[in-house]
């Protein structure tokens, strides 16, 4: 489970801003709007009163300019800045779906002119921790998009909805600034290998028989990789023994999906960026 309470945000509210997900199998993104107002502190309580008093609160106000974050609702349920599409209710879509309003107008990006400190890096770990990836995976009002992909989503990218923030926003500049700032693994993960080889893991994962016994020496890599699967709800915890068969393959696969990834790409055969993905969600680095 990822982070639903992100340490050093502000509370906004009561809490109780929406629901369970409908559609936890799907891919976790973020959502980024623009409350087309200007900055600052007068502007944030403003702002954030004025959401609770329409009903459409997000997870997250954020001010760009002072790097103060507030958060209105566990990250693991859903929040209501999002219209629905016609009876796909978008703010209950994915594993997660994270809404952030930034204090900030489209038409002036935010990031050109920004100053991002470690609130924002909190919030790009906390997203992260569910396992969305760092990729911009928005297209305009896309059904096929927003269903089968996890990433990153301006307000424009949502089927349904008419509006046109967060403007061109880059979104390089986001995952630049996010830098390696992780959520802090949870006590019940500590127990994993701090450092795993990709190289070992694919080498257990082989299935071909002039490769078993190699594979079988490198099941202490593929152990950690397992119980992380198992610790995301994709595979059985008693079938996490290093071994990296059919099952653990087929988890694998799921996971690929849930980082953004279709077709052939989600192939149930370990790549470096999921891997990494996996690793800083459940305590272990990864090596060649």
């Amino acid at each position: 489970m990822g982070t639903t309470w992100i340490p050093g945000a502000v509370r906004i509210g009561d809490s109780a801003i929406g629901g369970p997900m409908d559609s936890p199998e799907l891919p976790p993104r973020v959502v980024w709007h623009t409350t087309e107002s200007g900055a600052g502190n007068a502007a944030f309580d403003s702002v954030g009163a004025y959401l609770i008093r329409q009903g459409s609160e997000p997870h997250l106000l954020y001010d760009p300019t002072t790097d103060r974050l507030g958060q209105f609702g566990p990250l693991d349920r859903s929040a209501r800045a999002l219209r629905n599409d016609g009876d796909t209710r978008t703010n209950r879509t994915g594993r997660v779906c994270v809404q952030i309003e930034v204090l900030a107008r489209a038409a002036t990006p935010f990031t050109g002119y920004w100053k991002p400190g470690p609130n924002f890096r909190a919030l790009m770990a906390a997203a992260r921790s569910w396992g969305v990836p760092d990729v911009w995976a928005g297209r305009e009002r896309s059904r096929t998009d927003w269903r089968g992909k996890g990433g990153h989503f301006g307000h424009a990218h949502v089927p349904g909805n008419d509006h046109w923030d967060p403007g061109n926003i880059d979104p390089a500049r986001l995952f630049a600034a996010a830098g390696g700032s992780i959520a802090p693994a949870p006590a019940s993960r500590q127990h994993l290998r701090s450092v795993v080889s990709l190289a070992r893991v694919l080498a257990a994962a082989r299935t071909d028989p002039a490769a078993a016994q190699g594979a079988a020496a490198h099941r202490a890599d593929a152990l950690p990789v397992e119980k992380a699967l198992a610790a995301e709800g994709l595979l059985r915890a008693e079938w996490a023994d290093g071994s990296f068969g059919t099952r653990t393959v087929t988890a694998y696969a799921a996971w690929q999906r849930r980082c953004g990834y279709t077709g052939a790409d989600a192939d149930g055969v370990p790549g470096r960026t999921t891997l990494e993905r996996l690793g800083r969600a459940h305590g272990f680095q990864v090596t060649a």
